[in-house]
């Protein structure tokens, strides 16, 4: 059975309003399923047992303009507008009855925290900020009276659903027994005067609400008197402090002529003293190249700290978007193909063994098929790279040398351009990659330093399994940090397979504070059933910027879908880069597999439209991948040496994965033995967990902690109008590193 509704009083941020076991309807060949569902903030989410509720969500319906209806006297369905629908089933009606309540007041109080959001955002504009007791005062009127209105909302929704469900009653009575008996009359007719009272209750309750408001306002209306009043007091204190100052100066100088030249620098002082400057180029903090100084009048002064606590200097907040560093001899890095590196005493690999010709039996999957669920029926390595997802998200950072380029402009549009391209560069190798990646197994890690050849590193962590996320992070020399949290969802079509990112991805550049945001576009494997496979990137990307003198600059990309009957090159990639009014800046173009041009905007229409532009600049440009590369699955030379054996590493790290290591030894078949071992290891562990918190939760004892990221934590991050959970990087690998120390790092291999 469900728990109870948590009382509305005072409820606790962040605990959930109800939660119980319910059966969610999942497909036709599983039918209904058993899931622990969680009512809270609005929101309806479920998982297959409590111990997920700390890492993995199976699925979240918001109620915010849901439809909720029964179905039958057990079920009911929540439905958002056609793109999610939740069929439910409970043990009896009452059960049902109570969730669809709860779930009725949760959509009523969504609805009413929204018209609250919106209606405090168009006050606030107007609002002045006074300190002291009078705003304190204003700030508990205005309070009491939400709660009121909040609390009267409620009375009437549960009015509303009183009537609703009394006229239910009604009906059922009078089809109960026809012709009615005096039983069924006599409840009916009480069921009548209920209904009566409650509509008699909620006027009384309007008008007291009526008789609030008003008293609200003249409380409101004195209150601000008062607020004026002694703003008026204020002024005229201080104005004669100041005529109190200057009076004793005057004095002073007249008493002492022999100081003449002081006095009449103190008069001079005092008459200035409404007008006092303060240097804003203080130690770490300088004005641009032109030099002339930098003053800021009676504004408080920030001081800018980097990662490590140290201070950089104060800098007054409205200094702070135009005073930055100068320019300073930033290396841009070479490519991986330019640089002869070590590791662990020898050169780095240019290639990974040949991919042997095995042919791929369809019977023999088949075969070893039969009688296992679809979950986990494994897929074999035949169907895969040498390299896991970990490391193909590193790949990403090949064209490194790209923020490099980036991080010696000022110009916030120049320096987005040029991250547009950036972004371009990390599908080069898409094109003739067809093969996936090894899924990464729960707390798998991998590591790359390559700060002494390339001028970066990462570190990147599977943080969940469902659904399967991956949390990122690289820095580089140049002064450039990046980090994103990449999950997808998939769609099938019969003849192509979507693969569509949902994560964030960030790139930032602490010397100047610009901060750029951008979420990747779709991806498309065609001819999955019959023919050639073949890759397309499609759709549109902004990339924006978020903070610093970059915040408002946004890079419109559109990446062209494949045409058969086009006239134009395909994977061609266009894009314009615009500034916070809106006018293009920058434009770029090329091809997603080749190379990106950018130019600058010399003029512009009034609506944007058409724009003459200068000399196009090539910001990137493909190397070409080693001539055989056909032969050891069309890996780059970065690619060729992400798997190469390090030692140092985290006994987690994905070089260390024995199946992996094995396929790309050529051991095919051992290899998806033990990718079989590995992934029954993994749902033993789960299954473990299930079990013990089911156990402790029927002794009434404390749920055991579930595997949490070790180098990433959710923590909140975006706008303040727009927060939201990401895993962040916590700085404590590569220290841990320096010392040896993996006693938290989890048996997965």
């Amino acid at each position: 059975m469900s728990d109870a509704i948590v009382p509305k009083g005072q409820p606790i941020s962040g605990d959930p309003e109800k939660k119980g076991w319910l059966f969610k309807w999942t497909n036709y060949l599983k039918g209904y399923q058993r899931r622990w569902f969680v009512l809270s903030n609005g929101l309806l989410s479920y998982y297959r047992n409590q111990a997920e509720m700390a890492h993995t969500c199976r699925g979240t319906i918001s109620l915010l303009g849901a439809l909720i209806h029964t179905a039958d006297s057990c079920t009911f369905v929540i439905s958002n507008g056609g793109t999610q629908t939740f069929h439910i089933r409970a043990h009896d009606e009452v059960e049902r009855q109570s969730w669809v309540t709860a779930l009725e007041l949760a959509k009523a109080k969504a609805i009413r925290a929204q018209e609250s959001d919106d209606d405090e955002d168009q006050i606030g504009s107007n609002a002045v900020a006074i300190s002291g007791v009078g705003e304190a005062d204003g700030e508990d009127a205005g309070g009491i009276a939400r709660e009121l209105a909040a609390r009267f909302h409620d009375l009437r929704t549960c009015s509303e659903l009183v009537a609703r469900h009394g006229a239910v009653l009604q009906r059922s009575l009078v089809d109960l027994e026809i012709p009615p008996s005096d039983i069924t009359i006599q409840v009916a007719e009480r069921a009548t005067l209920f209904r009566i009272s409650c509509n008699a209750m909620m006027n009384a309750c309007s008008e007291f609400m009526s008789a609030a408001a008003a008293s609200t306002a003249r409380m409101s209306r004195a209150l601000q008197h008062e607020r004026e009043q002694k703003m008026r007091l204020q002024e005229v204190v201080e104005q004669l402090a100041r005529q109190h100052d200057n009076l004793e100066k005057t004095v002073t100088a007249r008493s002492t002529p022999h100081s003449g030249g002081n006095g009449s620098g103190q008069g001079n002082e005092t008459e200035d003293e409404d007008h006092e400057f303060f240097d804003a180029m203080e130690e770490g903090v300088s004005s641009n190249a032109d030099d002339k100084t930098a003053f800021v009048m009676k504004v408080p002064v920030v001081f800018v700290k980097d990662k490590e606590g140290e201070n950089m200097g104060g800098v007054s907040e409205e200094a702070a978007s135009t005073v930055t560093k100068p320019k300073e001899d930033i290396k841009v890095w070479p490519h991986v193909s330019q640089v002869v590196s070590m590791v662990d005493g020898h050169t780095r690999r240019s290639r990974v063994p040949d991919k042997p010709n095995y042919p791929l039996s369809l019977w023999s999957i088949m075969k070893n098929c039969i009688g296992k669920e679809l979950s986990k029926i494994p897929i074999p390595v035949n169907f895969s790279e040498p390299l896991s997802m970990l490391q193909r998200l590193t790949e990403d950072y090949e064209y490194s040398y790209i923020l490099d380029e980036a991080a010696k402009f000022s110009d916030p549009a120049q320096q987005l351009a040029y991250v547009a391209a950036f972004t371009i560069s990390a599908y080069a190798t898409t094109s003739n990659r067809t093969n996936k990646p090894f899924n990464p197994l729960l707390g798998e890690t991998y590591e790359c330093d390559r700060m002494t050849d390339l001028g970066w590193r990462s570190i990147s962590e599977q943080v969940s399994h469902h659904p399967p996320m991956v949390a990122q992070f690289c820095e580089g020399q140049a002064g450039w940090q990046c980090w994103q949290e990449f999950t997808m969802t998939t769609k099938f079509r019969g003849k192509y397979l979507q693969v569509i990112p949902l994560g964030g991805a960030y790139a930032a550049f602490p010397a100047s504070g610009n901060k750029y945001t951008w979420r990747k576009v779709t991806t498309t494997v065609h001819n999955i059933i019959v023919g050639k496979l073949w890759v397309d990137n499609h759709g549109d990307m902004d990339i924006k910027g978020e903070a610093g003198p970059a915040k408002g600059y946004v890079a419109h990309l559109k990446y062209l879908p494949y045409a058969y009957f086009s006239k134009d090159t395909q994977r061609k990639v266009t894009g314009v880069i615009n500034d916070p009014k809106g006018v293009p800046r920058y434009v770029l173009q090329g091809y997603w597999d080749s190379r990106v041009e950018v130019a600058p905007v010399t003029s512009a229409s009034a609506d944007g439209t058409q724009c003459t532009t200068g000399k196009f600049v090539v910001a990137w440009e493909r190397v070409p991948a080693p001539p055989d590369s056909d032969k050891w699955y069309n890996f780059t030379l970065l690619a060729a040496q992400l798997n190469e054996h390090e030692s140092g590493v985290a006994p987690t790290d994905s070089r260390l994965r024995p199946d992996q290591r094995l396929m790309e030894e050529g051991l095919w078949n051992e290899a998806n033995e033990e990718k079989l071992r590995l992934e029954e290891k993994q749902r033993t562990k789960r299954r473990e967990l299930e079990a013990a918190t089911e156990a402790a939760a029927a002794a009434g004892q404390p749920a055991p902690p579930s595997p949490r990221p070790l180098w990433f934590s959710r923590e909140s991050v975006g706008s303040p109008g727009n927060p939201h959970l990401c895993h962040m990087y916590n700085h404590r690998y590569w220290e841990c590193k320096k010392r040896q120390e993996w006693a938290g790092c989890p048996d997965i291999f």
